[in-house]
Parts: C-alpha cells; sequence; structure tokens
C-alpha cells in the first residue's frame, strides 16, 4: 500500500495556541466574561488559575498571524473543562465558555479559513475527566451505573479526591483526575470516533492526538484514521509521541508526530553546554551535547527512520505547552534561539511555532512556559523579524518544504546541508563556533543540481562565498547561520 498523507501539511507553517494564554476579548453580547475572576495577564500563570484568553480574542489577532505568514492552527483542547490547558475533558461536544462557546468558535473557524488558515484541534481520547457524565454518574451511583464498562473500574468504593484511599480505577500515569477509558468497550470506541468525526464535518482540518501511545486496544488508530479519512481524505492525524514513533507511522494510522527528536538534536548540537540543566524538559532527555558530526549522525538516523511521505508531515518543533521554552533552556541565550529557528525553517516537515517563541517569550517547566502574551512594547522585535523572513524563505523556495536533504559537511561546530528539488537547490550553513569559520565544501558528488546550479545567492545571514570549480568556499561568521540559493 503506497503511503498518502495530506499534501497541505507539507507546505504549511503551523502556530501552536494555548488559548487561556493568547488573546483576550470579550464581546459586547457576552459581557459576563468580564464578571469572573482572573489571574493578572501579566502574572506568573499557576495550574489552576485562569488568565481567560478566549476564540474571540485569537480572532483579533488573525492579520497578525497572517503577517508572521503562519497559515496553520493548532490549538490545545478547547472543549468543556474544568482546567485552564483543558486536558481534563467534560464535554467533547461543547465548547468551554470562558472561550466563547459555540458562537466563538464557529464565527473563528470561518474567519481562520476565510484567511487562508488551517485548524488542527487537540483531542484527549486516551482518558476523560472526573466531571466527564459517564465518569461523573459511576461516582454518584456506583456499582448502578450503567456506564462501568467505560471505563476500568478496579474495586469499591471509588476516591476520585482522596489521595489517601484508593482510587479503584486506572487513570492516566495514576493520575485520579483523568480516569482512563477502556477503549476495548465497543461501544466507547464508537463514542470516540463519532466525536472525531462530528468536528471534521463541522469544518476543521485535523486531530492532534494527546499520549496515544497510552491507547493499547488493538486497532484502534487504524479505525481512527479509517473514520477520520473517511469524512476528509486530507485531514491532518498527528499524534503527541515524543520518542521512536515508527510503530504508529506506518502509513496506517498517524500522518506525522510531534517531533521531539528533532528539538532533541537541534537543542543538543545549538544550545550545547549553555544548557540551563535546571529546566532540560522530560522529552529531551537524555541530553547530550553534540558536535556537527554528532548532529549529523542523529539527522540522518532520524531521517532514515520513517518514509519519506511521513518525513514530510512530521510536526516538527523546539518546544511546546509540556516543554520549558526552547531560548530559557538555553539559559537566553538568544542566538541559540535564533540559529534553532533556522534550523526548524529549513528542515523536512512542517515546522511548528509555539506562540510567542517569534518574539522571544521565555518560560521554565509548565505552568511557566505558558505566559500571557506580552503586549507588543515587550516584545523581541529582532526576533519577530528573523521569524518572518525564515518563513517567507521557506514559503518562497518549494525544495525547503518537500526537497532532498543532504549533509555536506560536518567538522567540529559547522554544520552544512543541502535541500534540492529539480533544478532548485538551496545550501544552509551553520557556524555554532565562538570564532569565524572558513570552510571548504568538496563533496558534492551526490548532489549534482547543487554542482550544476552552484548557489551562491546569500539570502539569509552574513558572510562570503566562493565556487572554485566544483568547490564551495565559505566563510560564516561565529554563532551565525546563512542560507545561499541558485
Amino acid at each position: 500500500m503506497a503511503i498518502k498523507t495530506p499534501d497541505w501539511v507539507k507546505h504549511a507553517v503551523f502556530y501552536q495556541i494555548y488559548p487561556d494564554s493568547f488573546a483576550r476579548k470579550v464581546p459586547p453580547h457576552q459581557k459576563w466574561l468580564l464578571d469572573v475572576p482572573l489571574e493578572d495577564w501579566d502574572a506568573p500563570p499557576t495550574y489552576q488559575g485562569y488568565k481567560g484568553g478566549n476564540l474571540w480574542g485569537v480572532m483579533e489577532k488573525l492579520d497578525y498571524l497572517q503577517d508572521l505568514g503562519v497559515t496553520a492552527l493548532y490549538f490545545t483542547p478547547i472543549f468543556r473543562s474544568a482546567s485552564n490547558h483543558g486536558y481534563h475533558t467534560h464535554d467533547y461536544y461543547g465548547i468551554d465558555p470562558l472561550l466563547g462557546d459555540r458562537e466563538a468558535f464557529d464565527v473563528l473557524l470561518k474567519t481562520a479559513h476565510d484567511k487562508g488558515f488551517k485548524v488542527v484541534l487537540d483531542g484527549v481520547f486516551n482518558h476523560a475527566s472526573r466531571g466527564f457524565f459517564f465518569f461523573n454518574d459511576i461516582l454518584e451511583n456506583g456499582p448502578n451505573s450503567p456506564w462501568l464498562d467505560w471505563f476500568k473500574i478496579e474495586g469499591w468504593p471509588l476516591s476520585a479526591y482522596d489521595g489517601a484511599l484508593p482510587a479503584n480505577y486506572v487513570s492516566w500515569i495514576d493520575y485520579r483526575a483523568l480516569p482512563q477509558f477502556n477503549h476495548d468497550n465497543p461501544a466507547v470506541r464508537e463514542y470516540i470516533m463519532q466525536v472525531g468525526e462530528y468536528w471534521l464535518k463541522q469544518g476543521i482540518d485535523g486531530w492532534r492526538l494527546d499520549v496515544p501511545d497510552c491507547v493499547k486496544a488493538e486497532g484502534f488508530w487504524e479505525d481512527f484514521r479509517e473514520r477520520v479519512k473517511g469524512v476528509n481524505p486530507e485531514a491532518y492525524i498527528v499524534g503527541e509521541i515524543a520518542f521512536d514513533a515508527t510503530q504508529w507511522l506506518d502509513g496506517k494510522q498517524f500522518d506525522g508526530v510531534m517531533n521531539y527528536p528533532f528539538g532533541r538534536l537541534t537543542a543538543g548540537f545549538i544550545i550545547g553546554d549553555r544548557v540551563d540543566k535546571e529546566i532540560i524538559p522530560h522529552f529531551y532527555q537524555p541530553y547530550e551535547t553534540l558536535d556537527a558530526a554528532g548532529y549529523a549522525q542523529g539527522i540522518e538516523e532520524l531521517l532514515a527512520r520513517h518514509p519519506w511521505e511521513i518525513q514530510l508531515t512530521q510536526l516538527n518543533l523546539l518546544d511546546s505547552h509540556d516543554t520549558p521554552r526552547f531560548l530559557s533552556i538555553a539559559n537566553g541565550d538568544r542566538t541559540s534561539a535564533k540559529l534553532g529557528a533556522l534550523l526548524l525553517m529549513t528542515f523536512p516537515g512542517t515546522p511548528n511555532i509555539f506562540y510567542g517563541d517569534e518574539i522571544g517569550i521565555e518560560g521554565g517547566h509548565e505552568p511557566d512556559c505558558r505566559k500571557g502574551f506580552p503586549t507588543e512594547e515587550k516584545w523581541d522585535a529582532e526576533a519577530l523579524a528573523y521569524y518572518k523572513q525564515l518563513i517567507q524563505i521557506r514559503k518562497k523556495y518549494t525544495a525547503l518544504r518537500t526537497g532532498d536533504y543532504h549533509t555536506l559537511y560536518s567538522k567540529d561546530k559547522v554544520y552544512i546541508f543541502g535541500r534540492v528539488l529539480g533544478e532548485e537547490g538551496l545550501i544552509i550553513a551553520v557556524n555554532n563556533g565562538e570564532t569565524k569559520a572558513e570552510i571548504t565544501v568538496s563533496e558534492l558528488d551526490k548532489v549534482p543540481s547543487i554542482k550544476q546550479t552552484k548557489p551562491s545567492n546569500l539570502i539569509y545571514g552574513e558572510g562570503s562565498t566562493n565556487w572554485d570549480n566544483k568547490e564551495l568556499k565559505l566563510t560564516i561568521p561565529a554563532r551565525s547561520g546563512l542560507i545561499l540559493a541558485d
């Protein structure tokens, strides 16, 4: 069977929105939202407090996102939930009232589509919450509930809140706030499948799946893919798998995963020993400082791990709502953030920007990484400018989106690679060393199109280039990167 993934994803630039902290607007007809107690927008985020960001606020930011150059929006959960992050789902068919309810979602979806954005929602289908109707009925009625087989009940009585007593039911990582579905129950499977279909029929463009590796029921994700693609063959299915995702990327389940291995390798090379050891994310453990050769080996192994059609729809990222900010992992070193963005925007797969990375937001472990989006006077204007420039370059050159990837040079702190599609070729070079690098790239026989086109037009960064017969000589300033096009 030939693997098929959505074409639009290969050409997209994603922006991840954490709705509670991104933007807030209260429309005149929902003034009741003004009366709820909220955390101060600029105060450090907490686990249980709410900033009050909503979907009306996102709508006001769409022009900003369009100007940035992103083309797809991934929202962390927006369904009714007793949590600021939304992962404690109460109702899979209802939009959280703090976000503006269903009306706000419908207007946002239409407005986003009219502006050319794709919209992907977060599906939390491994577990529900204590407030989810079917589980809440069990808490109320005990062994008399008709929904016992929807979850994994192990004894009586259930203790959903008192940690001194056994929970007597299976929950995600033994966190009793999140009772785990019994996915072997045909009714549960059908319920989740219908949720997936329903929102696609409402017009969303795909699902990001929360902890899908925890769903052990045989054939579950194969069935989910069949149902989703039956509604929209171009719908994007991306799983949260932090490590080797080979078993889920066989073309029968997901189109891609959140590519934490790319972020882990890039941090090891770009940040290196500048890392803040106190906040290295779990997803980046064990953390390893890499030279260019080590980075090249890791990247080549990563690219060889999955079919190319899958690689082109991997969701590449440097950080997320579940990790400290890349800038903070780098101890606030803004050059590391800049070089990380360069590699993110030139790697095969679709890049994902966590909200605010493009303006230099810092943040440690959750919830600190989920700060309120700051007012413009607090933005890092230089970061915003290079993000815009890199996104436009990616959108201009098809080779950066779907072209082949070739390592051309990897020694000490200098890493150089090419992206090639037909007669279009680009060279991307990174010097992560503390001194200027003067490099000769001579092993170009395996990339004949680069030898033929001889990319020499410096479209990003600083430095100098010179083609001498079939060799390329580069001068790259310390801790900088450049892109050459033909």
